[in-house]
This record gives C-alpha cells, structure tokens and sequence, in this order.
C-alpha cells in the first residue's frame, strides 16, 4: 500500500486550507438545528471563523509531528493490508431478479462483465428489509440489536407521539461569556443515536483514510479520520424530511389535500402575484412565527413563462423546465441568516397557474447545521461544483404522489440529482488513490418505488394513469446505473478492489394491511368511549385500555408496563403469551379469497434480533407476502373502516415485506468463495482487507475474496 501519511497529509491541507478561504469569503454562516417545533438557535459566524482558522493553523504547524507519529503508529497495518484502494458503490434497491433479468437480455454489459470476471451473488438484507435498518447494518456489520435502528421513527414511550430513529434534538438556554458581558443563546445538541460502530471509524483508528459519501443513517455525521457527506435522514429547512410547496391560483378546496406539502394561494392582477417563500421558525426573535421571504410574479401567456423576483435574485422560468438551484437567504436579525437552497418548477399555466418549488434543502455552501464531516466539506463540493441537494429523501416522491408533479418532472429531478452525487464521486475516485470509497445513490429506490405498477399491468395503482410512456423506466434506471459503473471502471486502477452492493430489493406493493384497524377490530386497541376513529397518530385511543398498536413500517408494539406510561400488559409471561396469540391469528389472516394472505410469518424480537437493544424494538415483526405492505394510513397510527385496502398511489413498489423476498446484490470485481453473503458481512470483509481482524461485537463474517481462482486475496 503506498506511503499514506502523503496522500493524508495531501488530503487534510487541501481540505483545511479550502474551509478557511471559504469561511473568510463567505457572508455569516448559521450554525444551528432546524427542529420540528424547536426553532433556530444562532451563535455568531465570527467564532466559527475564528475557530476553524486556529484549527487548521494548529494543524499546519503540528503537522510533521503527527505524521511521523502516524507512520510509525500505523506501518504494520500497511504491511498487513490487502488491498491499495476498496471502492464500494452502493444502488439502494437495485433487485437481483430485476438485474439477472436485463443481463439475459444483453442490457447490462458491464454488470454482466463483472459477473463474469468476478461475482454476482444475491445479498441477504436485515429484518426488517428497509432502507435505515440495513444501511445501519452495512455499517457496522451488526444486527439491528445491537444498532438500534428499527425503522425510520419509532414511538416515544412517554406519549407514543413519533420520533426518528437516528437522531435526537435538544436544547437549552445557555450565557455566552464575552469578558464581563453574558450574552443569551440557545445552545442545540444533535445527538446520533444509531449504535455500535461504523467500520469507517474503526478504519480510520487505523490511520485508514476513507470517504463516505451519502451512506444513510449519517446523520449527524461522526468525527473520524476522513470525510462524510450526510444522507437519509438529514432534514430540510423547515426541519422536516421534506416538505414541498405549491403556489396556485386553483382555489384550495378545489385541491387534494397534499402528502408532506404546503399550498399557497396566488391572487393574479394584472398578470402579477405576490406572496412568500415561509421557512424556518426561529425562536430567538422573539415572534416564534416562521421566517419569510417575500417572492413576486409576472406571468407572460403567449411566451408561457414566468417571471419570479426572490430577494436580490430574479428567474425567468419556463412552464415544464425546471429552474437551477435557487439560494433562499431568510434573515433572523442582525447579521444573522439562514440559507437554503430551491428549485421551482411551473406545472401548469393555464387554466391555473401551478408553481411547484422543492423542499428547501439546507445550503451546503453555507450549512445552517451540520451536514458534513469536515463541517466545511460540503462547502467544498459546492464551491467546486455548484449547489446539491441535502435533503436525506431528496427525490421528491411524495409531490409525485399527490400528483403535483408528474413522472416526467420527477424523473428529470431523480436523475438530476444522480448526477451531482456522480459528479462527487468520480472526483473522489480521481483524487483519492488509496484508501476506502463508498457512496449510496438512492435514485435505484426512488425510482423503483414509484415506477414498479409500469412492471405489474394489474396494479391497483395504474387506475386513472399513464401506463406506456414511462413502461421502460425501470430498465432504463438499471441501464444508467450500468453505464455508471462503466465510468467507475474506467478511473480505476488495475490493483482496486470493487463492490456494487444494494440494501434489499424490490417487489409491487398492491394491497395495504391496516393493521391498527385489525387491532382494533379484535379489541386490542381501544378508543375512549366518545372518540370517532380515523384520527392521525393514535387521535382519541384509551392508553389505558389498549394492549397492542403498530407503528411505522415494520411492526407491532405492545404497551407493557415500564416500558410505554400507560402500559398495561406485564413485560414477561403476559408479554410473551400476548406475541404468540397476535402472531398466531396474523399468520391465519385470510381478508378475501381472492387474494392471497398477506401476512407470510410473523417474527417475535427476543427471537429474530439479538442485542442490548432488542427491547426497544417492535414485539411482533410482520413479514408480507408478495404484494402487500403496511397500509399508508396505519403507518401513521389511524384507524379506519377497512383492514385491507388498494394502493392506488404513485408509490407502487416496496420492500417492507418478508426480507426472505427481496435480498439485495453483491457484484464483485473478485470472485467470492461465498454463495450466501450477508450485508452484515461487508463491514467485517472491509476490515480484514486492510490487515484488520474483525471485532468481537461483529455479526458478520468475512467474505473470502479470491484475485483468481483458488488464489485468496
């Protein structure tokens, strides 16, 4: 492996000496979580220039010290590695029947290369087989027990209301000391709760440098030797995880309520509107309103265009083209701000205006909270090649949904994200010749879920739409994400060791399973005497009444006594006894003859996870069949007429079934001695490629990776 601590001490300088000229060209930089009802919390940007510059002063000065320290700290695992450079790109969702079947139709030429010189395999996913759960596990090579992640929220034991998963947000009231002065300010703690550790840490212990780029479940980002960008999970402005907005001059009740969006009414006169752009709350002065901009309008019929004056920036936007990233700058006081970045879309002009604009993702030029490892990182990829979207579910698939955008625009949207994230990798791979690269493109996902009914003709979802224009989607999607490792091929070095892995796979999602509605149909849910169902979030349910309720995607939860506050069944005997009853009669579910049952086994955590954290886990882990998946509204605590009911969204395939069902891929440019690889496997493989020994609390194993045949790497 070639001498490190150059291509280290290369990479650091770059990096601290691009964030100081950075911050000092840069107007103030808002350091600060963006929460659901917590506000903004600001501490000025002169301590955060005058911070980073004494950091990467010190790190200049100490640098010959330290490298000396490392070379001699870290030479024997150089010696014991087994690899120069690992690249790992990871295609969230991309399905092995799906991609067997376009390298039998000569589509896929350069996975059927690396099938062919090195390995294809399908990869067992985690239970449950969704995004958070087996990116966390990719990870650390640990089982969801022993992680903590379960799902994308869980319920708050202390008012059942949801919370995420992978973070946590708090703050409190703290006194800045400036000599005598004590200035106010509301200190924010971002706290990961993801557990175990990541083997990008472990690596970097090591004197391993790696780059990470949008693996979920990275939000925040930890501190270790190398560079991260966030992804699943990292918020939008407003602090949610995507909230998009729709300008329209179409009277409100006119319009379906929208899924995770906001809409705006325009007044035109004389061609002309005014409204505001709303952004994040922010506390501290002293209103608790939200934040405006104010955003005025031209509307030009005969050229269809419209013309938008934001602030100091101004567009001519063209109906069906989408505008570039458009930089939002929401002031929060003196010499505060708080910046975002947009795009705008005009979906219709006539007979009414419909102005589509994205979530407000958070700037990454001028980060409102962080997003990156360096801090300064993502300020980096900005300057160096424009702004990107951060929002941990960037592609906006719920505007699709609720039919705001069409599949036309959301394809152009999908792959204009896919290629930024390319545009950061391919550069990394240029500049970092050794070492470990991983980065996640999660456009396979975002795109199968809401294109699979083109692959099913039955689909519920495929009523009142289009069904020939996007049919070739998905092979289209899994064409590109061929040609991209055909770019990758090409920058790689001969010696480099590559991994195309992905989470799970994908199958139709046709029927939706309310569970909460089951559960309340056999009385283990229960309303108070005077409430209706049909309320989000478990509106109107008798806590202390109620022995079981489902949350999110993967499960059931029962309400055990010191566990849940009002917790009514006992945690042992009674606990285990009420999982088998619930479990028995889910895996006898028969709704209607002529389906199939949806419910295909049905796992108890003590049994299917093992770890310290199990307990924190739903009771019951429900595994589908084909076709089936939690039903939209059970997934957010409602209960309603019908236990089974169509799934007639845009969203039409998923994973969220028996993981047996949907296994990921791993392709190698090595053969693998290994038919059954694991996901959980990849991160102990990582290890022992660069001359470690896996650890103790690992689940997984090593892989045997073979340069040819019968020859071991």
């Amino acid at each position: 492996m070639r001498n490190s601590k150059d291509s280290i001490l290369s990479s650091w300088i770059g990096m601290t000496t691009a964030a100081v000229l950075i911050l000092l060209s840069s107007e103030d930089i808002a350091n600060a979580y963006i929460g659901p009802g917590a506000g903004f919390a600001l501490i000025s940007s002169f301590f955060v220039i005058l911070i980073t510059c004494l950091l990467a002063f010190l790190t200049i000065i100490t640098w010959p010290v330290r490298a000396g320290i490392l070379y001699f700290k870290y030479r024997k695992i150089r010696k014991r590695s087994r690899v120069k450079r690992v690249i790992v790109v990871g295609l969230d969702g991309f399905d092995p029947g799906l991609v067997q079947r376009f390298m039998d139709e000569n589509k896929l030429p350069n996975f059927m290369d690396l099938k062919q010189k090195g390995s294809f395999r399908p990869l067992r996913t985690t239970i449950p087989s969704i995004s958070p759960v087996a990116w966390a596990t990719f990870s650390t090579g640990v089982n969801p027990g022993k992680h903590r992640i379960f799902d994308f929220y869980t319920r708050d034991p202390k008012n059942y209301m949801p919370v995420l998963s992978s973070a946590k947000i708090s703050y409190s009231k703290q006194h800045l000391k400036v000599g005598p002065f004590r200035i106010p300010h509301r200190k924010t703690k971002v706290e990961f709760l993801r557990k175990s550790r990541s083997f990008w840490k472990i690596l970097g212990e090591h004197g391993i440098f790696s780059s990470i780029l949008r693996v979920p479940i990275t939000f925040p980002p930890e501190k270790f030797n190398g560079a991260c960008l966030s992804a699943m999970c990292t918020p939008d402005l407003l602090g949610t995880q995507g909230t998009f907005t729709l300008f329209t001059t179409e009277p409100t009740a006119d319009l379906e309520s929208p899924t995770s969006g906001t809409h705006v009414s325009l007044h035109l006169q004389d061609d002309l509107f005014q409204s505001r752009i709303l952004g994040p709350v922010f506390k501290n002065n002293g209103s608790g309103e939200p934040l405006g901009i104010p955003i005025e309008g031209k509307v030009d019929l005969q050229s269809k265009t419209v013309r938008l004056a934001i602030g100091r920036t101004r567009l001519q936007l063209k109906e069906g083209d989408y505008s570039p990233w458009v930089r939002l700058e929401f002031k929060a006081g003196l010499r505060k701000r708080i910046y975002g970045v947009v795009r705008f879309l005009v979906t219709e002009m006539v007979p009414h205006l419909k102005i589509y604009m994205t979530p407000i993702n958070i700037d990454p030029e001028k980060p409102a909270l962080p997003i990156s490892h360096p801090f300064y990182y993502s300020m980096i990829l900005s300057k160096l090649f424009g702004p990107f979207a951060t929002l941990g579910l960037a592609e906006d698939t719920w505007a699709l949904n609720a039919r705001v955008i069409d599949e036309g625009a959301f394809l152009e949207q999908a792959y204009d994200i896919y290629e930024e994230r390319k545009k950061h990798l391919l550069d990394t791979l240029r500049k970092r010749k050794d070492g470990l690269v991983v980065s996640v493109f999660d456009t396979t996902d975002r795109i199968q879920h809401m294109f699979f009914r083109y692959l099913t003709p039955d689909h519920p979802s495929n009523i009142d739409k289009d069904t020939t224009v996007h049919q070739h989607a998905i092979e289209q999607l899994y064409q590109k994400m061929d040609g991209l490792i055909g770019e990758i091929q090409q920058i790689m070095n001969k010696e480099d060791l590559l991994m195309v892995i992905s989470d799970h796979g994908f199958k139709p999602f046709k029927w939706g399973v309310n569970l909460n509605s089951w559960l309340f149909k056999e009385g283990y849910l229960v309303l108070k005497n005077t409430a209706d169902p049909g309320g989000e979030w478990f509106a109107g349910v008798d806590w202390t009444r109620t022995r079981a309720f489902a949350y999110g995607l993967t499960g059931i939860f029962l309400n055990v006594r010191g566990r849940e506050i009002h917790g009514q069944v006992e945690p042992k005997k009674e606990r285990i006894a009420l999982q088998n009853e619930i479990k028995g009669k889910l895996e006898s579910l028969w709704i209607e003859k002529n389906r199939p049952r949806p419910v295909r086994r049905v796992l108890l955590a003590q049994e299917a996870l093992k770890g310290p954290y199990t307990a924190e886990a739903p009771d019951l882990l429900v595994c589908y069949e084909e076709g089936f998946r939690t039903s939209w509204d059970s997934a957010i605590g409602k209960i309603t007429g019908e236990i089974m009911e169509d799934n007639t969204r845009s969203w039409s395939g998923d994973h969220s079934i028996d993981p047996d069902l949907v296994p990921g891929v791993f392709f190698s440019n090595r053969i693998i001695d290994d038919q059954t690889p694991a996901i959980e496997d990849i991160a102990p493989t990582l290890l022992n490629l660069f001359g470690l020994r896996p650890y103790g609390f690992h689940d997984g194993k090593i892989l045997k990776l073979l340069q040819n045949k019968g020859e071991q790497l």
